[in-house]
């Protein structure tokens, strides 16, 4: 298989601080990989490093000449904007933005694609609904049509399923297993060791450095997760200067 993405002595941070340290490693095409860790691991910065939001302080992130615009996106709830004017359909709608520009025209097989992704989510009736009106499980749901429409190779999900109902958790599952059965590169920051354990064959623990990467069972053993959690308390203590993440 292909490298989709390679770290090499990567480390990431915000005022050159890290916050993830001398990560090595690949993902494969079409691997479908969680990511895991405690409060304050570096999920979030490793994937805003990914997607090309955070340059690394050093090291490099190789990705097979695939530029980090084409990469789907799915940051963490709170960073959404709910107060944001904007209704169901036009955000969904952003999803084309890599296609069509910012001031490009929606044509009609572009407004079938917005309604088919809506309709996909399960949010058929709210497409003039404002945004700051929906539950937070709806907001996912919106969120994910957008995903649909970036058509992208990979797939970039940070805590998709926190907050949300049963019955949205195991719909947008199920999208992410489609993309996966597409042959796409899914990566995905969740807490749910359960959840993990049941639908994700490949996890990365992290606890601003890599604790195991490769088969789930093999890396999320009590110890590993110990091990990670330990970390994450050493750095706290000893590294207060780090600047922590939310995730």
């Amino acid at each position: 298989m292909t490298a989709q993405l390679r770290f090499s002595n990567l480390t990431l941070g915000y005022d050159r601080h890290p916050a993830v340290h001398h990560l090595e490693g690949e993902v494969q095409s079409g691997a479908l990989i969680a990511v895991v860790g405690p409060n304050g691991a570096g999920k979030s910065t490793l994937f805003k490093g990914i997607v090309g939001a955070l340059k690394p302080l050093a090291g490099r992130i190789d990705r097979n000449n695939m530029p980090a615009r084409d990469i789907a996106y799915l940051p963490q709830a709170a960073e959404i904007d709910r107060t944001f004017p904007i209704t169901v359909y036009d955000l969904v709608a952003m999803g084309l933005w890599h296609r069509t520009g910012s001031f490009g025209g929606i044509g009609h097989s572009d407004r079938d694609r917005i309604e088919a992704a809506i309709r996909a989510v399960g949010l058929t009736g709210f497409e003039q609904r404002a945004i700051g009106t929906l539950s937070g499980g709806q907001m996912q749901r919106m969120l994910f049509a957008r995903l649909l429409l970036q058509d992208a190779r990979v797939v970039v999900l940070d805590e998709p399923f926190t907050a949300i109902d049963a019955k949205t958790c195991a719909d947008l599952l199920d999208l992410v297993k489609r993309w996966h059965g597409e042959g796409r590169t899914v990566l995905a920051a969740l807490h749910d060791i359960d959840l993990v354990k049941a639908n994700f064959p490949e996890t990365l623990l992290l606890a601003r450095e890599k604790v195991a990467w490769g088969e789930t069972s093999r890396v999320l053993t009590p110890d590993n997760l110990l091990k990670a959690r330990r970390m994450c308390e050493a750095f706290d203590e000893e590294a207060s200067e780090c600047v922590a993440e939310t995730a």
